[in-house]
């Protein structure tokens, strides 16, 4: 019996993953044939250090040069590593532009994609005249004209709800269908800085870059708030001109029904008096 036991495959537990990365130094969340990702970046490692091949399934994809303050992915291991001292394991050996926040033992069934009820992203604006160095890389700069923050909220409010927004979805994409629910999208200033913020139940792909594109030019006044309705209701992808750089954006947070995580954002999100551009708990 005890030969059998010493025989027998180790039970496998599954772990949850909070992390941070700063996307400029990645081609995006997903493994790439030839170029850095942060999903291999962080896989390679635990297969290193578990000893087995290791794979992470994410809440969702970001493409080259996004950030995220709170990326959520799973991996199953037999490791008898504590499931709370991953956070520390992986982060004492990744490189310094990503960051495991936080680690939890889920249950079998939990899975980070198809848990989450709702995504949350936020794009940043610099809008005065001269550039700043130490936000360049987490914003984008534009001050060719002013912005009307009211109008682009003007823009989102129609938004809101269960809506096809196929116009705002890059091709390549393999999402069966470019319906989803919008919970919010809101616009702010602060100083000179535009926030824009949207949570719905998924994303498409490029959605917030062709979105906040699109977004730039209502709040330049080149596009009225009802031609832009009408792009996105009549599905007129031809009529996005151009997508916003990728370092303005941050993945923010991921929601689920039970959130298996103990920090939480939920105080500081959409808090227009919040200066920071992604700090904020969890």
């Amino acid at each position: 019996m005890a030969v059998e036991s010493a025989n027998m495959p180790k039970p496998k537990q599954r772990i949850a993953l909070k992390i941070q990365y700063l996307g400029n130094g990645y081609n995006g969340w997903q493994r790439q044939t030839n170029e850095p990702s942060v999903q291999e970046t962080i896989e390679n490692l635990l297969t290193q250090v578990c000893g087995d091949k290791i794979v992470l399934h994410a809440a969702g994809r970001t493409d080259t040069g996004v950030h995220a303050a709170a990326q959520v992915a799973h991996f199953d291991t037999s490791s008898p590593i504590p499931a709370h001292k991953w956070a520390k394991v992986l982060s004492d050996r990744l490189p310094e532009n990503i960051l495991v926040r936080e680690s939890v033992a889920v249950s079998p069934s939990w899975h980070a994609r198809f848990s989450a009820s709702w995504r949350r992203y936020r794009y940043v604006i610099y809008t005065a005249k001269l550039p700043n160095l130490f936000i360049q890389d987490y914003s984008w700069h534009f001050y060719r004209d002013r912005l009307d923050r009211d109008l682009i909220q003007q823009a989102l409010a129609p938004m809101i709800g269960e809506q096809d927004l196929a116009a705002f979805q890059r091709a390549g994409s393999k999402r069966a269908h470019s319906r989803l629910n919008v919970h919010e999208a809101i616009c702010w200033r602060d100083q000179d800085f535009i926030y824009i913020e949207v949570q719905a139940s998924g994303f498409l792909y490029g959605m917030m870059r062709l979105l906040v594109g699109t977004l730039v030019d209502v709040g330049r006044s080149r596009l009225s708030v009802a031609e832009f309705t009408n792009i996105w209701q009549k599905r007129q992808r031809s009529a996005i001109k151009y997508a916003a750089p990728p370092q303005g954006l941050c993945l923010l947070q991921i929601g689920y029904p039970d959130n298996p995580f103990m920090a939480t954002a939920t105080e500081a999100i959409g808090d227009p008096n919040q200066r920071q551009m992604y700090l904020v708990p969890g």
